[in-house]
């Protein structure tokens, strides 16, 4: 036991045994996804070195550079933080929960139903209703398609295989009813759910995004982060989990309605963003193993990290265009996922 650390929060039910090696590569990410942000801010039509960043940040630096840092590049870096960690912890809460490897917000259609979510949002309240209410949409959207594919997958249990080609389906129905919303709607209002729903980050301000957003991440992960002991239990199976004291149903049910509310909420904002949590979980297990009170800010991390980096391509790879980065990030999602499928096809 020499090799760990007890992490304790007042009471001892909230307390968590934590690797040393585990807790510092989760230091070391940290540091990591902090020098990726600041090489991110520098980068644009005018190119900013990192200590240049660093001073602007702190109110030290040009002030021409300070504009440029806090007010054009860096809301868009906070909300790709953000959402890239919301949707990589609720993949790895979704794939302990249904104990599927393939889960995530995207494969099972919830990033769809949210999508769907804020698109009628948009159709219906866009100019009415402050921005900030748009996560509500599409937390809504999320609940809704949950429920369905609970409801059409459940059958004396819950197949793996079955959830999955059950939320593609639900996902391509949603899909639809979006583009159809979106065929109807009025040209700049098209305009901004075509970008939406290719998962695009660009034009993130303070006041509309990242106020709309920061609330429901500073409130739902530090509260999924504190659900890992039940996550942990919930990914041994029901009945070793009823076995050990544990209330199932309940438990499923708080945890799934946090999943999906940090998926809709991310969503919201960076719009349909896909694979990201699918992938970072995968990476997260492979650094530091299956529990989730250490993967769940590892996920976070790397989800964050990967949405930085994918958002560093989709600004310079075809300059002066910028693409969506979910472009990015599915063009790597999609063959990890067969990768999957394929390994899954016999399970």
């Amino acid at each position: 036991m020499n090799k760990y650390t007890t992490l304790r929060l007042d009471k001892p039910r909230l307390s968590f045994l934590m690797e040393r090696r585990s807790l510092l590569l989760t230091l070391g990410l940290a540091v990591l996804c902090l020098a990726v942000m600041v090489i991110s801010v520098g980068i644009g039509s005018k190119w900013i070195p990192p200590l240049e960043v660093i001073r602007s940040v702190f109110g030290r630096g040009d002030a021409l550079n300070e504009v440029v840092v806090t007010k054009l590049r860096m809301p868009r870096i906070v909300i790709a933080v953000l959402v890239g960690a919301s949707l990589a912890v609720a993949g790895a809460v979704l794939q302990g929960l249904v104990r599927n490897p393939l889960a995530s917000p995207d494969v099972i259609g919830v990033t769809e139903g949210a999508s769907l979510g804020a698109v009628l949002f948009l159709y219906f309240f866009y100019g009415t209703l402050s921005i900030r209410w748009m996560p509500v949409g599409a937390i809504i959207g999320a609940f809704a398609i949950t429920a369905l594919l609970y409801a059409l997958a459940w059958k004396k249990g819950m197949s793996p295989i079955r959830l999955v080609l059950i939320g593609t389906g639900l996902s391509a129905a949603f899909k639809s009813i979006a583009y159809m919303l979106i065929i109807s709607s009025p040209y700049l209002l098209s305009v901004k759910s075509i970008t939406f729903m290719t998962g695009s980050i660009y034009g993130a301000s303070w006041q509309n995004d990242v106020a709309a957003l920061l609330p429901w991440v500073a409130v739902l992960l530090p509260l999924t982060w504190l659900q890992a002991r039940h996550v942990n239990v919930q990914s041994l199976g029901e009945e070793v989990a009823g076995s050990a004291g544990a209330n199932v149903q309940r438990q499923q049910l708080l945890l799934l309605l946090l999943s999906v509310a940090l998926a809709g909420a991310a969503v919201a904002i960076g719009g349909a963003i896909s694979f990201i949590g699918l992938i970072a979980p995968h990476m997260a297990r492979k650094l530091v193993g299956p529990s989730f009170g250490v993967l769940m800010p590892v996920s976070a991390l790397l989800g964050a990290i990967v949405l930085l980096v994918a958002d560093i391509v989709a600004r310079t790879a075809f300059y002066p265009q910028d693409v969506a980065a979910g472009v990015f990030t599915a063009a790597v999602g999609a063959p990890f996922f067969l990768f999957l499928l394929y390994k899954q096809r016999n399970s």
